[in-house]
């Protein structure tokens, strides 16, 4: 058996190290940016994941995910559009019904005061 000088990763030592790393967060443009130097593949995923300091699973992520939602890039605005004309005439619609709910307040307060309710 060799001797060894590290400690393992069960260690107390290992646990405290381990403990105090924090997760990255990685914005949009650095994943895109990866992403695309994976589909041109002028590198190996190994390499882009030893270039960037990632797991190679992870560019695979990022890969699949961006090619599962690209037709978002030419589909997304008629989708929007449609769902925004529907949003509006529902607007419109809720509008109507609290003004028509203004004036059948107002209708029953100047009856009520007619009659002494009020």
């Amino acid at each position: 058996m060799t001797d060894r000088t590290d400690k393992p990763a069960s260690s107390k030592a290992g646990i405290n190290e381990t403990s105090r790393r924090c997760r990255r967060v990685l914005d949009d443009d650095f994943k895109t940016k990866v992403v695309l130097e994976a589909l041109k593949e002028e590198r190996t995923l190994n390499e882009l994941a030893a270039r960037y300091d990632l797991h190679p699973n992870q560019i695979s992520q990022w890969k699949n995910q961006f090619v599962k939602n690209a037709s978002m890039v030419f589909g997304g605005p008629k989708n929007e559009l449609h769902e925004i004309e529907k949003l509006r005439a529902e607007r419109d619609e809720l509008h109507k019904r609290i003004g028509e709910k203004d004036m059948d307040l107002e209708f029953l307060k100047k009856n009520c005061k007619k009659l002494g309710l009020i």
